[in-house]
């Protein structure tokens, strides 16, 4: 028991272990309620059905707020590896870490709102069915989890033992966003893209599906003999997998930009990729409405990149919670009511 009571209580990124053990607990509900009751059958998801259980993840996403005022309102936050939550103590603190998470919520959210459009492409060029989809996007969610932990944890490393790292973030992200603004929305052409090409030629892929089934045993056409082919269905959660490797080089930087709190960063980032899976289906739906999100996302980089630098012209050398959380709601609240006011005569061309 004296064993199991130091573990739980064992400091780990500025935590104590059951802390990280509880979130990690919650976060393996969700995901068993996803497959075990919401999806328990393969079947197609509707708007309506999506909007739903989008509506509950963001529901818990926001709530999971409260958690994080409790947590920073008392001695758990003592370990924080954030500065400018170690300059201030008590309720204070709790808000100002509530104001964080909120900002990488927020960020975090309409950074996965691109990667919905670029999965959505891949969907529609390898005919993946609609009932599948959530097969494809619900074991991707488990590689990100894994992944981002990987990278969250490295990118924590570096920030405190060389403060510098900060600013190389800034500056990657503020040449992101420019190069965002300068891109614009032209559709990428999926049957020229690198990775399918690149897992084309590395996967013996069936030219069809074998209904939700990732991998099927098959005569070889050369030697007859039995062996493991996969389907496109696998070929597209390697897919999935990349391009949020490919995303989180961006949205990585950012929330580590918002705040260097290894706590608020991983939870604000699964919260809000565990929403954006339910959020799919009516996304892939009226991606056309969004249209001139990029350019409101690409504005919200190029501020969170510059924050880091004007920073230093504040007291503590931390541009305010408030304003960043202020600032970054704007953007992306103004980007969402332009695309909806521009587009609202468009005709639908969602992809999946």
């Amino acid at each position: 028991m004296d064993f199991l009571a130091s573990f739980l209580t064992h400091e780990f990124l500025g935590k104590e272990t059951w802390i990280w053990l509880a979130f990690v607990g919650t976060v393996a509900a969700l995901l068993a309620f996803d497959l075990g009751v919401v999806n328990k059958n393969d079947h197609e998801i509707g708007v309506a059905e999506s909007l739903r259980l989008s509506a509950l993840y963001i529901a818990i996403g926001l709530g999971f707020a409260v958690v994080v005022w409790h947590l920073y309102n008392n001695e758990y936050a003592t370990a924080s590896i954030d500065p400018q939550l170690l300059a201030v103590t008590g309720v204070e603190r709790a808000w100002m870490a509530v104001q964080l998470y909120l900002t990488g919520f927020a960020v975090e959210k309409t950074l996965a709102l691109d990667n919905v459009f670029v999965i959505s492409l891949v969907f529609t060029y390898l005919a993946i069915p609609r009932m599948y989809q959530h097969r494809v996007l619900f074991w991707g969610i488990i590689g990100v989890i894994v992944l981002r932990a990987l990278m969250i944890g490295l990118g924590a490393a570096l920030v405190s033992q060389f403060s510098w790292v900060l600013y190389v973030f800034g500056a990657f992200l503020v040449l992101t966003g420019l190069l965002m603004l300068r891109k614009g929305d032209a559709d990428p052409d999926m049957s020229k893209n690198k990775v399918l090409i690149w897992l084309k030629g590395w996967m013996n892929v069936t030219p069809t599906l074998h209904g939700s089934r990732f991998r099927v045993q098959l005569p070889d056409p050369q030697t007859g003999k039995l062996r493991w082919f996969a389907t496109p269905l696998l070929l597209a959660l390697f897919f999935v997998e990349i391009v949020d490797l490919i995303f989180a080089i961006d949205s990585v930087p950012a929330i580590f930009a918002i705040t260097s709190d290894p706590y608020i960063v991983y939870t604000s980032n699964i919260f809000a990729i565990l929403g954006l899976r339910a959020l799919f289906f009516a996304l892939a739906a009226m991606v056309h409405r969004f249209k001139y999100l990029k350019y409101a996302l690409a504005m919200t980089l190029v501020f969170i990149g510059s924050k880091i630098f004007l920073g230093d012209l504040f007291p503590g050398g931390k541009f305010p919670a408030m304003w960043s959380l202020a600032i970054t709601m704007s953007l992306i609240g103004g980007g969402v009511l332009y695309s909806l006011w521009r587009t609202r005569n468009a005709p639908a061309t969602g992809h999946g």
